[in-house]
C-alpha cells in the first residue's frame, strides 16, 4: 500500500487511542488528542498513570478502554512504543501511527512481523482534517519540496 493510501486508511477509523496524553493538559499528545476530538473522532487518552484531562478520564492502558480501539497513535518515547506493540497484537489492532520521535526500528520491525500497518516519520497533525495553524504551513512546505506523500 502506498504511504498516502495507508494514511487515508488510518484516518478512516473512528475509534483511536492516543498514547502520551499528559494529565497536565500540555504537550503534543494533548494537542493530537484535542485535534482528533474536534475532528469528530472517538478518542481515548492513554497515560501510564491514568488521571483526567478536563472532565475526561485518561486510561492507564488500552485494556481499560470503554470502546473497541481501531487504531493507535503514539506520542511517547521509543522504548515505550516498543512495549505497547504486544498490546496491539493482543487487542487485534492492525494500525499504528508512530508520531515523529516515538518510533524505533525495533517497534517498527515487531509491528511488521505481526501484520500491523505502521505509519512513521509523518505528523498526524498535517493529515487529520481540518489542518490548522503551523501544521497547514508545514504541509504546504512539504508539498512544495515534494516530501508530502501522494
Amino acid at each position: 500500500m502506498k504511504p498516502r493510501e495507508l494514511i487515508d486508511e488510518f484516518l478512516s477509523f473512528r475509534n483511536i487511542a492516543v498514547f502520551g496524553v499528559s494529565a497536565k493538559g500540555k504537550g503534543f499528545g494533548v494537542a493530537v488528542y484535542n485535534q482528533l476530538k474536534k475532528a469528530g473522532y472517538n478518542v481515548i487518552g492513554i497515560n501510564k498513570n491514568g488521571s483526567v484531562i478536563g472532565n475526561e478520564k485518561l486510561f492507564k492502558s488500552m485494556d481499560e478502554s470503554p470502546i473497541k480501539v481501531d487504531a493507535v497513535i503514539t506520542v511517547i518515547p521509543p522504548q515505550e512504543t516498543e512495549k505497547i506493540v504486544d498490546d496491539l497484537i493482543r487487542n487485534s489492532i492492525s494500525y499504528i501511527w508512530m508520531q515523529q520521535g516515538s518510533e524505533s526500528k525495533a517497534a517498527i520491525d515487531h509491528c511488521e512481523k505481526n501484520g500491523i500497518n505502521v505509519i512513521a516519520g509523518e505528523c498526524i497533525m498535517m493529515f487529520a482534517e481540518p489542518v490548522k495553524s503551523i501544521h497547514s504551513f508545514h504541509r504546504w512546505i512539504n508539498k512544495l519540496v515534494g516530501k508530502y506523500p501522494n
